[in-house]
């Protein structure tokens, strides 16, 4: 949006987009990002929605333990709130007709009116859109849950027994436990809640994820609408696109976070007057690092992007030729897209993390322990079978490997580097902080400074 807005374009946001980050880097932004409808028990704790019984309630809270319809909660000792975590409002709720927009439909009613503004001035815009649906919790209204009866929900493939051979849950510290990950928590748990019926469990949550799908989609289509009732129509790039899947069930898993087909794979629509073919669709992989290029190729920006001499240039490759021709257009990048698994720290350490890599007819999964997963999705689309210890394919996952250790650094940060990003991150606004001058963050100064800091709040 910083560079758009450095060549004239007006570039203006609302939503969950970068988690609400730079948001002085948009020329206007709307609403902040909008987690609810959370239910709350009419004191002061956000709960899981009323229905949702236990023990997925108690073991996943308002957030990831909560999905169901919305519905008037008079006569029960709980309410409907909304908002994020650095605030919340009351969301009112008495009937489809009477009630408060969600953050989600107000972020579209946002954009209609905005686009409608930019339709009559002609000004060049970059618009980011953030919906927070099909996020949990998985609260819509009634409507979208009636889309789906619980009877016409239509299973995921299974294969009993498929998570034996697979290594995500020996990343749980200390324990190779599969119960330890979320994702198998989480399966496990809405299993014991609807007493062991684990297809009623699996359509109950399915059915509020498809719910949650399609009330996105309604507004959505209000958006394009409004393209293209509008002298736009014809000269407006739309993007479609997510951040991550979710599994549901497959591998005894229910979440995201994982290097499987269900968990990495988004939607990645792009419509582009002139330049892409409507009903096109293209098998090669790419990534969503792909999008920057590919938009300042599209409306014919400077690939330069780099601020100062401290910057680097984009990853990611230009689709543009992609979207001329799917089948045929030339591609500069990568075989495969890659997808980085984070691990949780107080520092990003490349060669901590976990990472997949997406081939045309492959996946290679390694995990930061070092175990490997190889799937021939071309043969075994639901990745059933990881051939990673069988002989004949050796070759080709010692090929898969290199590939993937070429690009990562091969050890983690130094205790130097920790230390400069301590710094860099604490120092610059404490620099007193470094009691003996030597340049160095250890943590007996970082908890000497805050325990200072708040002893002289305290006496504030």
């Amino acid at each position: 949006m910083s560079h758009f807005r450095h060549h004239g374009y007006h570039s203006l946001g609302t939503g969950k987009i970068m988690h609400n980050r730079g948001r002085n880097q948009w020329s206007e932004f709307g609403y902040l990002s909008d987690y609810g409808p959370f239910a709350n028990d009419g004191q002061k704790t956000d709960v899981a929605h009323p229905d949702i019984p236990s023990p997925f309630r108690d073991d996943f809270g308002a957030v990831d333990g909560s999905f169901g319809p919305l519905r008037n909660l008079e006569g029960t000792r709980f309410k409907w709130r909304t908002g994020n975590w650095s605030g919340k409002r009351e969301l009112r709720y008495q009937s489809e007709t009477e009630r408060d927009s969600t953050g989600d439909e107000l972020n579209a009613a946002w954009a209609v009116e905005k686009l409608e503004e930019l339709a009559e001035s002609g000004k060049p815009f970059l618009m980011g859109l953030g919906f927070i649906r099909p996020h949990t919790p998985l609260i819509v209204p009634q409507k979208y849950f009636d889309l789906f009866p619980l009877e016409s929900i239509k299973l995921p493939d299974i294969l009993p027994g498929d998570v034996e051979d697979t290594f995500k849950h020996t990343l749980a510290p200390g324990s190779d436990d599969r119960s330890d990950d979320r994702g198998h928590k989480m399966y496990s748990s809405l299993i014991k809640s609807f007493k062991g019926n684990r297809d009623l469990a699996l359509r109950k949550f399915i059915q509020a994820y498809l719910a949650s799908v399609a009330s996105v989609d309604d507004l959505v289509g209000q958006v394009l609408k409004a393209v293209d009732s509008s002298p736009l129509k014809d000269n407006t790039i739309i993007v479609f696109t997510s951040d991550h899947g979710w599994g549901m069930g497959e591998k005894d898993y229910l979440y995201k976070n994982s290097l499987w087909q269900e968990s990495t794979r988004v939607p990645f629509i792009i419509r582009a007057p002139g330049v892409s073919k409507a009903g096109g669709s293209c098998d090669r992989p790419v990534s969503l690092v792909d999008l920057y290029p590919t938009l300042l190729d599209l409306c014919g920006l400077p690939a330069e992007t780099a601020l100062n001499a401290k910057g680097r240039p984009l990853d990611g490759h230009s689709l543009k030729p992609l979207l001329k021709d799917p089948a045929k257009g030339t591609w500069d990048g990568p075989d495969a897209a890659l997808t980085a698994l984070y691990k949780w720290a107080d520092y990003y350490d490349p060669a901590g993390q976990s990472y997949s890599q997406r081939y045309k007819h492959w996946r290679y999964v390694r995990y930061a322990n070092g175990r490997e997963e190889l799937y021939h999705t071309a043969k075994d689309p639901h990745e059933w079978h990881n051939l990673a210890s069988k002989p004949e394919h050796a070759d080709r996952l010692t090929g898969y490997r290199k590939a993937l250790l070429e690009i990562i650094p091969s050890r983690p940060l130094s205790e130097e580097q920790k230390a400069a990003r301590w710094k860099a991150q604490y120092f610059k606004k404490n620099p007193s902080a470094d009691t003996n001058r030597d340049g160095k963050l250890s943590w007996p100064e970082l908890n000497a400074h805050r325990k200072k800091g708040a002893q002289e709040k305290n006496k504030k």
